[in-house]
């Protein structure tokens, strides 16, 4: 059994554990092409504390993100543990979305066919097909591009967009992704990106595109009783594997 797999009794305490699966999302994020090199940030709440947040230290190249490098910020921006500083849009985004959504997780990408669509006069996502249903109600729209974030006013500002939504579609800039866990927050980045993406290319035969029911969205996005994998353990199982793929071709994370 993979050492980030291990049973309840024997798990790593959270705040390392915390480090290891955030330098983990970063490392997917690259070979999922979901990133900007050393641009973007991925944050989590440090377990047990309030106020204060893991982030990897602006320079630092995702494909590179180990645990060790975890720096832990507060929404001043200072640096409280670990060695290197926050990017200031990182700060002025992220902090107040943790302290104002009380998200565990939040990612921000500029990734490649949500920012697309979000260049689009009309950035809605659709339900037209399967995995685009699961999204349906959860994404919250800011349409005013404001420029760059350098002040906390514009994190919160994003909070209220946000409001009680998981997903945030920033037009002309990229999207937010929260959760509870870095597991469940990076399996939703990773599956919006793929329904962005099949939404422009289908946009861009010209043709009209279906679109499901209202009937048929509520069916997908009711779990069926007969079902053995809850919502919950199939992020588990997906994070975990992905680790697994890291652990072969891109490895060092936890270190």
């Amino acid at each position: 059994m993979s050492v980030h797999s291990l049973p309840r009794a024997t798990a790593p305490e959270p705040v390392h554990q915390a480090k290891v699966h955030l330098a983990a999302s970063l490392r997917m994020a690259v070979q999922d092409e979901l990133e900007e090199g050393i641009d973007n940030h991925f944050t989590m709440k440090v377990p047990g504390v309030e106020g204060q947040y893991l982030v990897l230290p602006f320079g630092l190249h995702w494909s590179e993100a180990r645990a060790s490098d975890m720096i832990v910020f507060d929404e001043a921006g200072h640096t409280l543990e670990g060695r290197g500083v926050v990017e200031l849009s990182a700060q002025c985004i992220h902090a107040p979305l943790h302290r104002i959504t009380g998200a565990n997780v939040v990612l921000h990408t500029h990734q490649h066919w949500a920012m697309a669509l979000n260049m689009l006069q009309d950035n809605r996502l659709i339900s037209a097909s399967q995995t685009a249903a699961f999204f349906d109600g959860q994404i919250a729209y800011d349409d005013h591009y404001q420029g760059l974030a350098s002040s906390l006013e514009e994190g919160e500002r994003l909070a209220a967009c946000l409001g009680d939504k998981p997903i945030l579609f920033m037009k002309n800039h990229g999207v937010v992704v929260t959760g509870e866990t870095v597991a469940q927050a990076y399996r939703r980045l990773y599956k919006l990106e793929r329904v962005c993406r099949a939404q422009v290319m289908a946009l861009s035969t010209g043709q009209a595109i279906e679109v499901l029911s209202p009937e048929v969205v509520a069916r997908v996005k009711t779990p069926s009783v007969h079902d053995r994998h809850p919502r919950a353990e199939r992020e588990r199982l997906f994070f975990e594997a992905r680790m697994r793929v890291l652990d072969r071709e891109l490895p060092g994370y936890a270190d």
